[in-house]
């Protein structure tokens, strides 16, 4: 298949990768892991470092999907804020949520751990297209630091300029645990401590299905049957092609990113080097490289076809936030798809030895490598933690195999509709 990642910064700029040999023999593990990205390779690692034999198999190649091509942003949370968190489920259960998913970064401890060298910056801004957004946003500020502690620095729009050279937003919030990566280098990295841990890695291997029941699993793939004790389905927005029933939980969305030449500017328009993301439902995104290029996301697709000039698409979004760069080259435009929820929230769970995590909604750059670990903590006996997140509700969209798409399309542009209205 074209791969748009082949256009990406990322792709022109990854680490090497070694060379794997195509793999095609029948074969026995105690775990086989499904996707090779970030969910999938640190689920293997801690597997492995648990003491579990690990054969993980991937489609294309390690960091194919949305973990090779996303924005790069490290969010701390989830899409819904803990405020909201705490209204619906109560304040046990975000003291849980917020423990996992705000304070336990196990991206940073990864990388630290493994020595991954994928351009690793502190400091993630959210800023307030309104000033009824910025409101809420100031709102939950307060929130987290009275009721959990956690810093994030209120910024009004009179001091925007330290972080951002555009007059379009109303303030906003910086939170200094937040921050951005390469997020590509980022899964190499983690290939690579995989399989020193000892993880068989098979690549441009497809999966077709999992096969038999409990303590006699297996995956069946178009060049040999993998056995195994447990499966690990980690194939987010394509887990539809493996488990039909889970499918219909998500639905993919495509995002498209570009990234200029290196700027002589570039530390104007970003001061605080911080990544943005702004709080429209159909979001911008953006961030300086490690050479000085803007890296931009914007704009959202609910057709799978993709436009036929990808930074043509996507520079006027770009323009809007930034005018002075108006002219600047574009050298890369990419695309991918995003595996969203009916809820945002991710659909993590297990059925007998099958576990599964997916549906991250665009917000899985750091929770990805935190469910990954918290099955491997499961499947070891130890599910309180994985039940935290297995216990998020959840519901396939209405609609059926052919209209689950286009209803949750209408629902979607609804809401984009909304944004431009104001």
């Amino acid at each position: 298949m074209t791969d748009p990642l082949n256009h990406s910064y990322y792709a022109a700029t990854a680490h090497a990768r070694p060379p794997r040999p195509v793999e095609g023999d029948d074969c026995r593990c105690d775990v086989a892991v499904i996707g090779g990205g970030f969910t999938g390779l640190s689920a293997a690692l801690a597997c492995a470092e648990r003491g579990f034999s690990v054969i993980l198999i991937e489609r294309e190649h390690i960091g194919f999907g949305a973990s090779g091509r996303n924005g790069g942003q490290l969010i701390p949370g989830l899409r819904w804020t803990a405020s909201e968190l705490e209204a619906d489920f109560g304040r046990e259960r975000t003291d849980a949520l917020f423990d996992l998913c705000w304070r336990d970064n196990r991206v940073k401890a990864r990388i630290e751990k493994h020595a991954i060298d994928c351009d690793l910056k502190t400091g993630h801004l959210e800023a307030a297209w309104t000033p009824k957004d910025f409101d809420a946003i100031a709102r939950e500020a307060d929130y987290l630091g009275t009721r959990f502690g956690y810093r994030t620095d209120i910024v009004a729009k009179v001091d925007m300029g330290e972080h951002i050279a555009s007059p379009l937003y109303h303030g906003g919030a910086y939170d200094p645990q937040g921050g951005h990566f390469h997020p590509l280098n980022y899964a190499i990295g983690l290939a690579r401590a995989a399989e020193a841990a000892g993880v068989r890695i098979r690549e441009k291997e497809n999966a077709h299905r999992i096969t038999g029941t409990a303590g006699e699993l297996g995956v069946m793939t178009d060049r040999a049957h993998v056995g195994a004790r447990y499966v690990i389905d980690a194939t987010d927005s394509w887990i539809g092609d493996v488990e039909p029933d889970l499918g219909r939980y998500t639905v993919p969305i495509m995002n498209y990113n570009i990234a200029t030449e290196p700027l002589a500017n570039a530390d104007a328009l970003l001061p605080s080097d911080a990544a943005v993301a702004d709080s429209r439902f159909v979001l911008n995104y953006f961030r300086l490289s490690a050479d000085r290029r803007l890296i931009f996301g914007g704009g959202e697709r609910y057709s799978q076809t993709p436009p036929r000039d990808i930074a043509a698409f996507v520079r006027p979004f770009m323009v809007e936030v930034f005018p002075q760069i108006a002219d600047a080259k574009i050298d890369y435009g990419w695309g991918g798809a995003v595996a969203v929820t009916m809820n945002r929230l991710p659909h993590v769970g297990r059925r007998g030895n099958v576990f599964y995590a997916h549906g991250f909604s665009g917000h899985g750059a750091l929770v990805t490598t935190l469910a990954g670990e918290l099955i491997a903590e499961a499947m070891a006996g130890t599910a309180e933690r994985f039940d935290v997140l297995a216990n998020l509700p959840s519901r396939p969209f209405p609609g059926g195999k052919w209209l689950r798409r286009p209803l949750a399309t209408l629902g979607l542009l609804y809401y984009a509709m909304k944004d431009k209205l104001g």
